[in-house]
């Protein structure tokens, strides 16, 4: 199974050449690394894509990891800091996910920098950058700098495949070190935790969170939240809130909502688990993926027409 690390990053609009040119050059650097297959630049192309992506791609998940953490890519880092505006947006991909799948857990850090420690905190963030990239269960790194007047804080977003591993790498004694070293620099920081979509709904069978796609979780909670709004309205929204005790529409929609969320959440790992088969696929990956997505389709077309026809 060989691995992607997918960057993506804001160049300074007058700096785009001497982007490609160093790019060119850490192509070079990369080149000699264990385990690396190929790099591929993609310049932007507004509106579809505004930021330049850099895909870099390993034979294996340790091989992308050394090149992460490595003294060579820090310094090809602080060559082009001079170039880039802003952020720092990188993602682990296994190829054969088909794409960057959400996180189930992130840590969100917002700093507030000391004024004039600016260029040492983004210093001190690439090196911390670079530990991390070896934590187990890492799936992808954001970093935003400060916007005037909207966001005064460094925010960074680290992306886990588990809460466990998350907390290990949050709790190591080498992140505790580097934050110390970080204290002069800053005045403040704050990490607070996040999920993604319906998580808390999707469980396997060790009661951890799904590492399903967001898309397939939205089509199973649209497959039941679609009937369940349906059939609370016609059956007891209208006729008995509505028309019987002439419950105001804000009132009898905010009763309904609770209904539907509910028996949503109740209903929903029911479902999940007689479709693990399609969440999360062990063979013929493919197959299960059109297999699912069409069964779940049918359903909602068999839903419309039932509605339709007969209420």
């Amino acid at each position: 199974m060989t691995v992607s690390i997918v960057t993506q990053t804001t160049v300074r609009p007058e700096k785009a050449e001497d982007f490609a040119r160093w790019q060119g050059e850490t192509s070079t650097v990369i080149a000699t690394f264990p385990g690396f297959i190929e790099q591929r630049l993609m310049p932007p192309n507004p509106p579809v894509q505004v930021d330049w992506v850099i895909l870099q791609r390993f034979d294996a998940l340790a091989d992308a990891q050394r090149w992460l953490g490595s003294p060579e890519r820090q310094t090809r880092l602080d060559g082009a800091a001079p170039l880039l505006i802003g952020r720092d947006d990188v993602h682990i991909v296994r190829d054969d996910e088909g794409g960057i799948k959400p996180a189930p857990v992130s840590a969100v850090i917002a700093t507030r920098v000391k004024p004039g420690k600016e260029l040492e905190y983004r210093a001190w963030e690439r090196k911390i950058a670079a530990a991390q990239s070896k934590a187990p269960g890492l799936q992808g790194y954001r970093f935003e700098p400060p916007v005037p007047g909207v966001q005064d804080d460094y925010v960074a977003i680290l992306r886990f495949d588990s809460e466990a591993n998350m907390q290990a790498w949050l709790d190591s004694p080498e992140r505790k070190k580097l934050v110390e070293e970080a204290a002069p620099l800053t005045e403040e920081f704050h990490t607070r935790m996040a999920r993604t979509g319906f998580e808390q709904w999707f469980r396997d069978e060790s009661g951890a969170p799904s590492s399903a796609s967001v898309w397939k979780m939205d089509m199973i909670v649209l497959l039941l939240l679609y009937p369940i709004v349906f059939l609370w309205g016609v059956i007891v929204g209208t006729p008995l809130l509505a028309n019987k005790l002439n419950m105001p529409f804000p009132i009898a929609l905010f009763v309904g909502n609770i209904f539907s969320v509910g028996m949503t959440g109740f209903m929903v790992p029911w479902v999940a688990n007689r479709m693990g088969w399609w969440l999360n696929p062990t063979r013929n990956v493919v197959q299960a993926n059109l297999l699912g997505a069409g069964l779940i389709c049918a359903i909602y077309a068999a839903c419309v027409v039932v509605f339709w026809k007969f209420f």
